[in-house]
This record gives C-alpha cells, structure tokens and sequence, in this order.
C-alpha cells in the first residue's frame, strides 16, 4: 500500500487524524513507573498508552517517535525505540520516524536504510537544505517501495524566521522550497508530504493554499504546549479545500505526560483522554 492511501485508510477507521508524538522523558515517565531499567520503562510507558487505546476504540492516525529522545538514553533507549516501532505496526497504523536526515547522497542512502528497513518507519522526516541529490534517495523508497517522506518546509520553532522566511526572488524561501517539494516528489504517487508548523497561521494558510490542490500530505506539528491551536489548524485546511484525511495534526507533550494535568497516575487512560479531546477540537 501507497503511504498516502494508508494515511487516508487510517484516518477513516479510526476516526481521527491525530498524530501522537512519541518522546521519552524518563524523568516524567519515571513518575508513573517506578521500577526496572530504562528500556522496560519506556517500552511499557508506550505499550501500555497503545494498548489502552486499542481497548478504548481511540487509536490516533499515526505515532511520531522523534529518535534523539531515545538516543539520549543510549542503547537501552533505542531498545525501547525498536520495541515501541513493533507495537505501533502491531496496532497497524502509520509509522512517522521523525529523525530529521539529510546529507550527501550515500549517507542519505544508508538513513533511508536505517528508516526504512531496520526501523521499520512508513515514513520518515527529513532536512532540505542540502537539495535533490540529499532528498533523492528517500524519495527513492516512496517511488519504488511505496514509504513516504515529509520534507521540513515552514517549522514551527521560533527561530524558523531566521532562514525559512527570507525572501529569495520574490518569495519566502518556504514557498520556495514548497515548489521542489512538488517537483520532488512528482512521481511518488503522492507520498512526498511536508512539516508545517501550527504556530505560525499566516505561513501554514499560504501552504495549505499551495498544496491543496497538488494533494501533498501535511504534518502539522505546533499544536498544545507550543502554542498552537488544533481547531484553527482545520479552519485552515478546510478554508484552503485541502482534504483532511491526507493530513496529521501531531501533538506529543499534552497526550504523553496528560496525566500531570489531570494529577494521577493512569497515565494510559489520560493519554486516551487526550486524544478523545483532540479528536473532539477537530471533529474529523
């Protein structure tokens, strides 16, 4: 299957187009689970929010494990990275490794490899800067083995203005490189998507304008603790035509650790809560 249509399946059968960011902070999670080491930790933090979900009929549309918050633990976080990828495609929804690769041709080779094949991702983030011969071989695995890639466009991080926002011939350079996504990804059978931020509603109503009718997926993180807001995300994408199910709204902090919030220790059950919430705000 095309990762664009299981993204659409996905959404569909779950009612959803949630993205649960998937980031370890042993220090909040240790607040829950007290005992064993740092990979049975994490591994059970993030099997039991799935498993959760699975018995709540709310799985989200997609997990986003970000790889440097389980390399920050070093093997045992990546033992835990791996066991938190198999329960995700147990639970048979998409697989969003966001790791953020980039760089010259044969390293772009073997991070594609590593995404794809060990991992086991449907779809990887990854860094522009360096152009087409550094964004080619991902895209290599959306043409020819049907896996996806979103392409980092207008991020939603303050200091994205530093270089996304410069003008180059007239335009931002985030629309600017919104076009090579499109000339990239022109013969990925639609599986070339792009990071857009929340945060910034001026610049992601300028992109969703520009990628609807070209039906590029958005993952669209921003959402929750940095400021943006989920119910004016879909204004945006409904205002540009853009067709929701093709699209991830991602939020990580306020559906990982809503236990806090909610001052107890079901930390599976306040996850779920979240999601049900999210789901409510953007009413798929």
């Amino acid at each position: 299957m095309q990762f664009s249509e299981f993204l659409k399946e996905s959404s569909e059968k779950n009612k959803s187009i949630v993205c649960m960011g998937a980031d370890p902070a042993l220090e909040k999670i240790e607040l829950v689970i007290k005992k064993g080491d740092i990979e049975y930790k994490i591994s059970k933090f993030y099997s039991e929010i799935i498993e959760t979900c699975i018995s709540e009929n709310t799985l989200p549309a997609a997990v986003k494990p970000n790889y440097a918050f389980y390399a920050q633990y070093g093997f045992e976080g990546l033992r835990a990275l791996k066991s938190v990828c198999e329960k995700v495609k147990e639970a048979n929804i998409p697989l969003i490794f966001d790791g953020k690769r980039g760089d010259i041709g044969n390293t772009s080779t073997a991070y594609a490899k590593e995404a794809f094949d060990f991992w086991g991702a449907d779809c990887l983030t990854v860094a522009p800067y360096m152009g087409s011969d550094s964004v080619g071989p991902f895209i290599k695995y959306c043409e020819e083995k049907g896996k996806g890639v979103y392409i980092l466009n207008r991020t939603s991080n303050a200091g994205a203005v530093d270089l996304q926002n410069l003008m180059v011939e007239g335009k931002p350079l985030f629309l600017k490189t919104a076009e090579k996504i499109v000339e990239w990804g022109a013969k990925a059978n639609g599986n070339v998507g792009a990071v857009v931020g929340a945060t910034s509603t001026l610049e992601l109503k300028q992109l969703a304008e520009f990628f609807a009718p070209k039906k590029v997926p958005l993952l669209i993180p921003g959402v929750g603790k940095q400021g943006g807001s989920a119910q004016e995300v879909v204004k945006i994408l409904q205002d540009s035509g853009s067709e929701l199910a093709l699209h991830r709204i991602n939020s990580s902090r306020e559906i990982n650790y809503a236990f806090e919030a909610e001052k107890n220790e079901d930390y599976a059950g306040a996850a779920v809560r979240a999601i049900q919430k999210m789901n409510k705000e953007i009413n798929f």
